[in-house]
C-alpha cells in the first residue's frame, strides 16, 4: 500500500472521487433504492438496481438502464442485479422507466467506476542526450519514416517541424497561421493529423508536401491536446480524463474511456503515444509519464521522470511534454516545452 500511495505523489494530477455520489431521479414518485450504494465500485463488483415506490403505486414493470443502454427488465418492482465488469471506468448513470396504471416515470442515479490496477513503478535508462530548439513550446512530437515530426505551440508562434533529433537542427519549418494554437500530431494512412488548442479545429496535411488536405471541426466541444494513433483509430486528449477515439476517415468520435489509477481520475493528460499496445501520455504540469490500457482507461505503471530536471536548463513552467517512440531503435524519445534537451530511454519494471 505505501507503494501505491507514493504513486499517486508522483502522478500528482488527481481528482479525489467525491463520497455519495449518486443522484436522485428529479421527480418525487419513484427513485433509486440506493441507501446501500458505495461511493465507488470496481470491475468485480455488481450493483442492485431498484426503486422505491413511495405512494404505493401498482408498477406494471421496469426497464433498466446503465449509460443509456438497455439492461434488463423486470415485471411489478422487482430488482435487476448488473455486474459491472464490462463497464468503462468512471461515472455509470443508471434509469429506472417504470410503468404503472398506463403512465410511466423516470428514477436516475449515478455510481462512480474506478480501477482495481495497481500502477507498476517502471523504471527507465538514459540511452543517448540530444539538443532541443529552446524556442520550442513542444505539444506533439511522433517518428514518421525515421524521421522526428514536432509541433510546437503558443499564438503566433506555433510550427510544425520537421528535425534531425541527433544534431537539434530543424530540417524544415511550417508555420500556422497567428490565430492558431498548435497541439498533437500523429501520422495516420499516410496522412499527417494536427491539433489546435482551443480554436476546436484540426488539420490534415498531405505528409511529403505538408500541404493541408482538410481542415475539419471538432465534432465534440472539447479542446484539442495530444494526439496518437494504433494504426487504425486516433486517440486524443482534451485536458479532462479523457481519452477520445477518432475515426481518421470521418474525424468523429465514436468512443473515450476515462483514465483512472486505482480510485482517483487522472485529469490534464496531455501528449500521447502508442507504444507495444498501450498509450504513454504525459500529465500536465507533472514529471510523470502513465501508462494506460486503452480498453479499460486503467493506469497500469508510471515512470517517475523528475530525474531528468538535473540534466536541464530550465525553469518550473517549462514542463515535461513530448513523447515519441522509435519502432527502428525501439527507445522512446522525451523532451519538454522549451527545453534544452531530448532524452532517449529505455523502460523496464
Amino acid at each position: 500500500m505505501k507503494n501505491y500511495n507514493f504513486l499517486f505523489i508522483i502522478l500528482l494530477g488527481i481528482t479525489l472521487a467525491n463520497c455519495g455520489n449518486t443522484k436522485k431521479g428529479e421527480n418525487s414518485i419513484f427513485t433509486f433504492d440506493n441507501a446501500n450504494y458505495k461511493a465507488q465500485y470496481i470491475a468485480d463488483d455488481a450493483i442492485s438496481l431498484g426503486i422505491l415506490n413511495p405512494n404505493n403505486k401498482e408498477i406494471d414493470s421496469i426497464i433498466y438502464y446503465v449509460n443509456d443502454i438497455k439492461v434488463g427488465y423486470k415485471k411489478g418492482n422487482e430488482k435487476l442485479n448488473f455486474p459491472l465488469k464490462n463497464q468503462k471506468l468512471g461515472y455509470q448513470y443508471v434509469k429506472a422507466l417504470v410503468y404503472f396504471g398506463g403512465e410511466n416515470s423516470e428514477a436516475t442515479a449515478r455510481i462512480e467506476l474506478v480501477s482495481n490496477v495497481q500502477p507498476k513503478l517502471l523504471k527507465y535508462k538514459i540511452v543517448n542526450t540530444f539538443p532541443h530548439d529552446t524556442t520550442s513550446f513542444t505539444e506533439g512530437l511522433e517518428f514518421y519514416k525515421d524521421t522526428l515530426y514536432e509541433s510546437t505551440g503558443l499564438n503566433e508562434k506555433s510550427h510544425l517541424l520537421k528535425t534531425d533529433y541527433k544534431t537539434g537542427k530543424i530540417i524544415k519549418s511550417f508555420k500556422l497561421e497567428d490565430k492558431y494554437f498548435g497541439e498533437g500530431i500523429t501520422f495516420i494512412n499516410n496522412q499527417l493529423f494536427q491539433l489546435t488548442w482551443q480554436n476546436k479545429v484540426g488539420f490534415i496535411y498531405n505528409p511529403d508536401t505538408w500541404k493541408v488536405e482538410k481542415t475539419f471541426t471538432y465534432d465534440k466541444d472539447i479542446e484539442g491536446w495530444g494526439l496518437t494513433n494504433d494504426g487504425t483509430y486516433i486517440y486524443q486528449t482534451d485536458k479532462t480524463e479523457k481519452i477520445w477515439k477518432m475515426d481518421p476517415k470521418t474525424q468523429k468520435m465514436i468512443d473515450y474511456i476515462n483514465v483512472y489509477s486505482g480510485e482517483s481520475k487522472i485529469k490534464s493528460i496531455n501528449e500521447l503515444e502508442w507504444i507495444d499496445g498501450k498509450i504513454y501520455t504525459n500529465v500536465w504540469q507533472k514529471d510523470a509519464i502513465a501508462v494506460v490500457n486503452p480498453k479499460t482507461g486503467a493506469v497500469e505503471g508510471i515512470l517517475d521522470m523528475s530525474g531528468l530536471r538535473k540534466f536541464l536548463k530550465v525553469t518550473p513552467d517549462d514542463v515535461l511534454n513530448g513523447i515519441a517512440y522509435n519502432p527502428k531503435t525501439k527507445t522512446i524519445f522525451v523532451t519538454g516545452k522549451n527545453w534544452n534537451k531530448m532524452f532517449e530511454i529505455t523502460v523496464s519494471e
